[in-house]
């Protein structure tokens, strides 16, 4: 797989990015305010169930 030239935008897109496990919205928050677990909750459904945003690439489907 390629791997991601510009560190930069890396940072960007990806650091400090959770998405909701319920309703997939994206929240840049502290991974500290994550690991505390009460400390954060979704914006659209208030849940605190939260993952970090998948940093692989992805194929595009034709």
């Amino acid at each position: 797989m390629a791997e991601r030239s510009n560190p930069v935008a890396d940072n960007r897109l990806f650091y400090n990015v959770y998405v909701c496990r319920n309703c997939n919205a994206k929240i840049r928050v502290s991974s500290q305010k994550v690991l505390r677990r009460n400390e954060v909750r979704c914006r659209n459904c208030g849940s605190s169930a939260l993952r970090p945003k998948h940093k692989e690439l992805r194929k595009l489907k034709v």
